[in-house]
């Protein structure tokens, strides 16, 4: 839980702190990110751990603990961006830096936790279903299905959200959709072999393999 909330934090702040710019295209589109994406992806395979091995309903846990620690800090960037600075730090930093650096953090945690919230629990339903469904079998099937259908839901948000708060320019909205979804999905296929292990392994250990045959999916509760 708390990598998996350190890895939320981090994609927020590097996201509103630079945008990557590859010099690379694919077709029309440019192949840029927000720096954010270099992280965030590792959400999801968390995702996909929890709900293999301890299933839906810790899981749903989690994303809402996630979804707590985000809003904290966006609540915080934003009182310290409107408090008084010193004489010495606004001639040296200035408040225009703090706000071109970290006051879209506030923007992008709105897009964050609405894109967050249906992505993850998207990822985590799709995954508990599938496993039932598979009778337990085919793990990479799960964990790149679960994922692609999450990610595709989580980016589209993210950046329409954020784009019409202002945080980036329309322009860029779809090279940051398109480039921004393949990047995390192919981190996600990449660290498959290790994803696996680590469900495998947890479930040896922990003596635990659950499987969500009669669980409530309702988000909003978080009655384990």
């Amino acid at each position: 839980m708390a990598l998996f909330v350190t890895v939320l934090l981090l994609s927020n702040l590097l996201s509103s702190a630079k945008i990557i710019d590859t010099g690379w295209s694919l077709g029309p589109l440019d192949i840029l990110f927000d720096a954010g994406t270099l992280v965030f992806p590792i959400s999801y395979i968390f995702g996909d751990v929890l709900t293999e091995v301890y299933g839906y309903k810790r899981a749903r846990r989690v994303i809402w603990t996630g979804f707590a620690a985000m809003a904290l800090m966006g609540l915080f960037v934003w009182v310290v961006g409107i408090l008084p600075g010193e004489s010495g730090w606004r001639e040296d930093v200035g408040q225009e830096a703090y706000n071109s650096i970290l006051g879209g953090i506030s923007g992008l945690v709105v897009a964050s936790l609405t894109a967050y919230l249906i992505g993850e629990f998207l990822n985590s339903y799709v995954m508990a279903k599938m496993k039932v469904f598979d009778q337990g079998d085919w793990l990479v099937r799960r964990t790149i299905g679960s994922t692609l259908v999450g990610q595709a839901a989580d980016t589209s948000i993210f950046f329409a959200i954020a784009t019409l708060l202002g945080v980036f320019e329309p322009s860029l909205l779809l090279a940051l959709i398109g480039t921004n979804y393949l990047f995390k999905v192919a981190i996600e296929i990449m660290f498959t072999p290790l994803t696996v292990r680590v469900v495998n392994t947890l479930k040896a250990v922990e003596n635990e393999d659950y499987f969500d045959r009669e669980t409530d999916f309702n988000p909003f509760s978080i009655r384990v």
